[in-house]
């Protein structure tokens, strides 16, 4: 159940700041989700890298990925010479924003003509540069969103609004690949990249304007990591992961986030080698799925305030996964449309829910180290979410080889190559997606009395709300 709040004694977050830190989930999630969701397949089948060059590259990245998320968080979660001056997030943010935008354009631009080591070599160098930088970004917009954002209240409601952002602006930026990418053309990727470099650094400057801490905000950063006890890397990541709200937080996202980039990265195979339509008709799906995703915000937020977090993540979740497992037998873009809005319009709900929950159990640790440590926090819960990159490297390669799958950009696949683009669309992320959410649902419990004394004990220690 939601619980009870008395807001008057704080002054509540700007709209503005709202908008901010949701282009920065704007900025965040387009990369992941969308981004990088035809790299494997732009690598495979536009520029021709073996599937063992491909795989092992991924396995590489993924790696790297999980490795460097929580150590940047950790050695960045801590005040630094110019904190009391321009804070503990918003200069990371500042520094970080550029650089994840020039190494993204590079990784579309490898140098051909040199043989697949090569290029199997550019892939492994850029793509962990980009994901270096992307890391301390990522740490430190999720983890300013807990400090800026800490009621319910203001959790539902910020993430509502960059629910609606995602939703919207990613969609138009879906729209642009889906009119600037051509099968059997390279180039048109490079193409969209740029375009996407252009966007989103508008969309950067726009967050640098919303993440500055306030004075009071900046003092208890400082405070309370010089009071706390001082602990390393590794017992700070082993109380983290020995809070059990947030290890299932973690396994949660994890297996969410696993499933949501194995059908990103299967949909431009469902276009052009099931369905045999251009890719430009994905546009069809993603302008009905966003308009009915966005339809069923009101309802999900609504339905958060009466039930609680939990609740409200726990039925979407497991709704999300069912949901996958229609497009095991769609077999035209118009089907396929008709599942892709009812999926996104039960996926809203998951969205809506994840911050929320996620900083909910930020808090939680934060109790029990009595300090804020949410950049680590997020470099841990993402150190795990890199499972994703792991999987796609490993399970669609994996079944492209054992069913045959042709990679000419012009083939016309066997039945047997169409079932195994079903299987990492959506039998395998279904699956997952369905039995993690019966484990939420039944481990997670921070919600109604405990909650409420979380909530208290934050503010004893004074790392709950400062302005």
């Amino acid at each position: 159940m939601a619980i009870e709040e008395d807001l008057s004694q704080w002054e509540i977050a700007s709209n503005y700041k709202m908008f901010c830190y949701g282009m920065g989930y704007v900025f965040i999630n387009y990369l992941l989700g969308y981004g990088l969701a035809n790299l494997f397949y732009f690598y495979e089948v536009e520029i021709g890298l073996p599937a063992l060059y491909l795989s092992i590259a991924f396995i590489l990245f993924a790696i790297w990925n999980m490795i460097n998320d929580p150590l940047l968080g950790y050695l960045t979660d801590r005040p630094m010479k110019w904190t009391k001056k321009y804070g503990l997030r918003a200069p990371w943010v500042a520094v970080t924003t550029f650089p994840v935008l020039l190494f993204f354009y590079v990784i579309w631009i490898p140098p051909l003509g040199y043989g697949p080591f090569v290029i199997f070599l550019w892939f492994v160098i850029m793509t962990c540069i980009f994901d270096t930088f992307f890391s301390i970004y990522n740490d430190h917009v999720y983890g300013g969103f807990t400090n800026q954002f800490p009621s319910e209240y203001e959790r539902r409601r910020a993430f509502a609004i960059a629910t609606i952002l995602m939703f919207v602006l990613i969609t138009i930026m879906v729209i642009i690949g889906s009119i600037t990418i051509t099968y059997g053309d390279p180039g048109s990727f490079v193409t969209w990249s740029l375009l996407m470099v252009i966007f989103m650094g508008v969309i950067g400057v726009i967050v640098l304007t919303g993440v500055k801490e306030s004075e009071e905000m900046k003092t208890m950063f400082v405070q309370s990591y010089e009071k706390a006890e001082k602990m390393g890397f590794f017992k700070t990541a082993k109380t983290a992961l020995g809070t059990k709200n947030f290890a299932v937080s973690c396994a949660g996202y994890t297996i969410s986030v696993t499933a949501t980039t194995l059908i990103a990265a299967s949909t431009i195979y469902l276009y052009k080698d099931v369905y045999r339509v251009p890719y430009i008709y994905g546009l069809i799906p993603t302008l009905f799925g966003t308009i009915a995703g966005i339809l069923m915000i009101p309802f999900w937020t609504n339905y958060s305030r009466k039930h609680g977090f939990k609740k409200c993540y726990f039925v979407a979740y497991t709704l999300h996964g069912i949901c996958f497992l229609p497009f095991l037998f769609t077999t035209d873009i118009i089907t396929h449309t008709i599942f892709w809005c009812i999926y996104q319009m039960i996926y809203i709900g998951e969205v809506t829910m994840l911050m929320p929950v996620a900083s909910d159990t930020y808090d939680e640790v934060g109790s029990k180290m009595e300090k804020r440590v949410d950049a680590l926090l997020v470099g841990i819960r993402t150190f795990f979410f890199r499972v994703a990159f792991l999987v796609v490297g490993v399970v669609i390669p994996l079944i492209h080889v054992m069913t045959a799958y042709n990679t000419n950009p012009f083939a016309i696949q066997t039945p047997l190559a169409i079932w195994g683009i079903r299987m990492h669309a959506a039998l395998i992320p279904g699956l997952m997606m369905i039995i993690m959410g019966l484990i939420f649902g039944k481990f997670y419990t921070l919600e109604g009395a405990e909650k409420e004394a979380l909530v208290r004990k934050l503010k004893d220690l004074g790392i709950y709300r400062y302005d």
